[in-house]
């Protein structure tokens, strides 16, 4: 039932979550010369904002009161026997796979690398981090989750001079103080949860190429043009064999993304403050927009909701058979071409008893069109094994009869 439940609002939320990845997207791809990599790495905020925002909870959101007709429905149904993939199922084993393939990769990886640690290093690192070298990795990258670790290759004294490795420190510094593979790891967890949407893969190697941007702007900031250059020739020189997949890990990306970074160094500096504060005021407008869109909208005299059809509702087999009845209360939409939409349970009593039923029924009914629609509509479902359900006119009951 819980899985069931938590696949149905992931599915509800496409919508709107798919909006917000093309959006941050767009922006990653052409609004970096404008904006600067730091102001919009900073607006991957608004996306876990505007989700929440979308799905406040009922409680602090005023419920439609509009007068609704009363509906009976007293059919007897026989008990049907469901036989199918559950695709909420099918969805939680499938994550569950990728879950536990991320964690194998990661030891996988660590492990390979055959770490030797580094007692006598010059380098200026942030306190307590340990420096190793190995023989398998050709890029410098952090490893450790929670606790951060510096690999080196073995050759790093041959593959960069001391100016060019105090650069390369600086910048994994930067990952270390921010704590960029935790931020990776709680990126990849939502990531993996919607796997089955390509636009959330897209935003996450845009933000992975973003937290690269950052850290070189930080590194580059009140550098020389000479020490650009040598930056620009070391990121170059670690083009190649960087770790791809279900990484979490900081490291310097692949040959796309080089020339992205290598692009914005070359093109560094003054950002639109206009272009900057005529995005936030778009942002602060669609946040404002998400936690309004659902407000119950004024009805007219002339206004009513016209059903044209009504599923009823399964009475579960186990419920009928232990003798429960009980009601649920739903909250839904219905669009302009009459159809149901952001169905949600108010309360249910008993609880998870009949929910599943009752919006897998809802779902399915149809309202006769209207020029625009329906927001915040209630109905109660009484799930009764005989004909005793109390009276009462505060939201609309329809009685489902064993």
């Amino acid at each position: 039932m819980v899985i069931q439940t938590g696949f149905n609002w992931l599915i509800e939320q496409q919508l709107l979550l798919s909006i917000l990845f093309c959006g941050f997207i767009l922006l990653e791809r052409f609004g970096l010369k404008a904006l600067g990599s730091r102001f919009v790495y900073k607006l991957a905020w608004l996306l876990p904002a505007a989700l929440v925002i979308a799905n406040l909870p009922n409680a602090i959101k005023p419920l439609q009161n509009s007068n609704i007709s009363h509906y009976l429905i007293t059919p007897n149904q026989p008990f049907t026997n469901e036989v199918g993939i559950s695709w909420a199922l099918m969805y939680a084993l499938i994550t569950a796979g990728l879950l536990i393939a991320s964690f194998i990769t990661h030891t996988r990886f660590v492990k390979s690398l055959q770490l030797t640690e580094l007692t006598q290093f010059e380098g200026t690192l942030t306190a307590d981090v340990k420096t190793y070298i190995s023989q398998h990795v050709a890029t410098p990258m952090v490893i450790g989750i929670l606790n951060s670790k510096l690999v080196l290759p073995s050759n790093y004294n041959a593959q960069f001079d001391k100016a060019t490795l105090a650069l390369i420190l600086e910048h994994e510094n930067v990952h270390i103080k921010r704590k960029d593979n935790l931020t990776n790891a709680l990126i990849l967890l939502p990531t993996i949860l919607l796997w089955f949407n390509p636009l959330a893969w897209a935003c996450y190697a845009s933000m992975r190429r973003l937290q690269e941007l950052t850290c070189d702007e930080r590194v580059l900031a009140n550098k020389t043009t000479q020490q650009h250059i040598l930056y620009s020739k070391a990121l170059i020189s670690c083009a190649e064999n960087a770790p791809t997949g279900l990484m979490a890990y900081s490291h310097y990306g692949d040959k796309k993304t080089m020339l992205q970074r290598l692009t914005n160094i070359k093109h560094s500096g003054k950002h639109s403050k206009f272009a900057k504060g005529g995005l936030l005021l778009v942002a602060a407008s669609m946040l404002s927009g998400l936690a309004i869109a659902k407000q119950p909208e004024a009805m007219t005299k002339e206004d009513h909701i016209s059903p044209t059809m009504r599923i009823e509702p399964l009475y579960p087999k186990q419920a009928a058979q232990q003798g429960i009845s009980g009601s649920v209360v739903l909250k839904y939409d219905i669009t302009p071409n009459g159809e149901t939409a952001n169905v949600s349970v108010v309360s249910a009593k008993p609880e998870a008893i009949f929910d599943r039923e009752a919006k897998k029924a809802l779902r399915q009914w149809q309202y006769k069109p209207s020029s625009m629609g329906y927001q915040n509509v209630l109905v109660q479902l009484d799930f009764a094994i005989n004909n005793e359900v109390a009276n009462t006119d505060l939201i609309e009951r329809i009685k489902v009869s064993h």
